[in-house]
């Protein structure tokens, strides 16, 4: 992947090439703008199943002909009240990774704010009790599955992210919610039809030429950005930050911050 992103970087104007550099852990006290775009919800989760008794911690294991299985471990405990909402024989996704992650950084962001886009909901809506088979999803080959154990290793596992969890673990490092929305009325927040609007304008014919195949597709590109039915209402985008005193304007409407409460 390093090597993928160097080769493109080495395609940018020399005073931005020279500019990018790479990390392998976050530096012990930085001050930062950092932009994460599906990044959480790539990171490990815990699969819980529940049975009459309770919680268990799904595991995995060998079974005699070799192939892995499902194994279930009892006494697992619910780190999320609205877990009770799910019955019995529900699957979901419990993010301890994600919240270390966001932990560390508050740790040691001095000052700055982290910037979040990706697929998820708040807890009461990651709970909801039609919601019984979880969030977590396999992807090869641009073709969606369910199965982790279908030819473990060669498919992306992910999972919907809690951005309740997120903010609850921002708070307890010290960090601010400074916004919480969906990704579309972020993007509009941003001025995202007036980035458009002088797209359009510089392409041959300008906005008086809306059947020009190249304004067609741009106004493709941000009808898929910013379409409830699409990513704009699936994916939110979340800001956290210590010592910011300017409000974002991302979040100047359409701010559902309360909802992560």
């Amino acid at each position: 992947m390093r090597e993928r992103q160097q080769r493109a970087v080495a395609e940018l104007p020399a005073e931005l090439a020279r500019r990018v550099v790479w990390w392998d852990a976050l530096p012990d006290a930085f001050d930062a703008r950092v932009i994460g775009n599906e990044v959480l919800d790539a990171m490990p989760v815990q699969l819980l199943v529940r049975d009459a008794q309770g919680w268990s911690e799904r595991g995995v294991e060998v079974a005699p002909d070799g192939a892995l299985r499902w194994a279930d471990r009892a006494g697992a405990s619910a780190p999320r009240a609205t877990m009770a909402q799910l019955p019995v024989g529900s699957v979901t996704e419990v993010h301890r990774v994600a919240q270390g992650f966001i932990a560390t950084l508050g740790a040691r962001l001095r000052r700055g704010v982290a910037l979040f886009i990706d697929y998820g909901f708040p807890a009461a809506e990651y709970d909801h009790a039609q919601r019984v088979g979880g969030t977590l999803r396999c992807h090869r080959a641009h073709r969606a599955h369910d199965d982790p154990l279908w030819q473990p290793g060669l498919s992306d596992i992910t999972a919907h992210v809690d951005f309740s969890g997120v903010a609850r673990a921002a708070r307890d490092a010290g960090l601010e919610l400074l916004g919480y929305t969906s990704q579309a009325r972020f993007l509009l927040n941003c001025g995202l039809l007036d980035v458009l609007g002088d797209a359009l304008r510089e392409l041959p014919g300008g906005v008086a030429a809306p059947s020009d195949r190249a304004g067609v597709q741009l106004a493709a590109g941000v009808q898929k950005l910013v379409n409830e039915s699409e990513m704009g209402e699936l994916f939110k985008v979340i800001a956290l930050g210590r010592g910011v005193a300017t409000p974002l304007a991302g979040f100047a409407a359409g701010d559902r911050s309360a909802a992560l409460a």
